[in-house]
């Protein structure tokens, strides 16, 4: 894992960036962490997506400004679906797209808050989208996916923030025709693919982590991305 400083339309923000082992070119995985930030969790969450075979890189969402401020501006933006995080997201898409070691074909992958991003940047220049728990969904969701690439969506049946949301996600796509993989884990809450800290208290009130459920989605989103972003893609 290195740590980059990527180029936007406003300003330089730096990004984690995973390159494969071994002989390129790989397609690009564009990772948008939760609202905690990219700490440790996401550098694993990057190492694992490397494994897999695609390059990846999490944008820091709050790189500009306290964590507070932030995290405020950016969840505003993400409802706004517009403004500096999209164009941050976008930022990190073309700096992959530029990268030697990229195939050019780029994925985009977002847990929680990140989860929603995926949902609302997959009509804008991604070859796939793997949205974790990206609950609660996008407002105006039909109007959100109007030209969504192809999504591969996780969510947990105990998932407090996503009651309804599978049975609303899976309507719209299919009324559109968007091509999808729709899992929900049941047992298991909000942020499951995700190791946060205080566990026992998370999974109490419908959050925390399940390795199962965690290794399961990351098969199926593998299988998935080697599907709609290269044929051969390392699962």
């Amino acid at each position: 894992m290195t740590t980059i400083e990527i180029d936007t339309p406003d300003g330089p923000i730096d990004a984690l960036l995973d390159v494969p082992q071994g002989q390129g070119p790989w397609p690009g995985v564009v990772v948008i962490h939760d609202a905690f930030g990219y700490g440790r969790d996401k550098q694993a969450t990057n190492a694992r997506i490397a494994r897999g075979g695609y390059v990846a890189l999490t944008p820091n969402m709050y790189a500009r400004g306290g964590r507070i401020r932030c995290i405020t501006r950016v969840m505003r933006e993400m409802q706004a679906q517009r403004g500096r995080a999209l164009n941050d997201i976008l930022a990190a898409r073309d700096y992959l797209k530029a990268m030697p070691e990229c195939s050019g074909q780029v994925g985009i992958a977002g847990f929680c808050m990140g989860g929603h991003f995926a949902l609302v940047m997959s009509p804008k220049g991604f070859g796939a989208s793997a949205p974790f728990y990206g609950t609660p969904l996008p407002r105006n969701l039909d109007k959100t996916l109007d030209g969504a690439c192809p999504i591969v969506a996780s969510f947990g049946g105990r998932d407090p923030l996503g009651r309804g949301a599978p049975e609303k996600f899976r309507e719209v796509t299919e009324a559109k025709h968007i091509t999808t993989d729709t899992k929900v884990y049941p047992g298991v809450g909000h942020s499951f693919a995700n190791t946060l800290p205080a566990q026992p208290l998370l999974r109490i009130t419908g959050f925390g982590y399940d390795q199962a459920a965690t290794d399961d989605a990351w098969n199926r989103v593998f299988a998935f991305f080697g599907e709609h972003l290269a044929a051969g893609a390392a699962t």
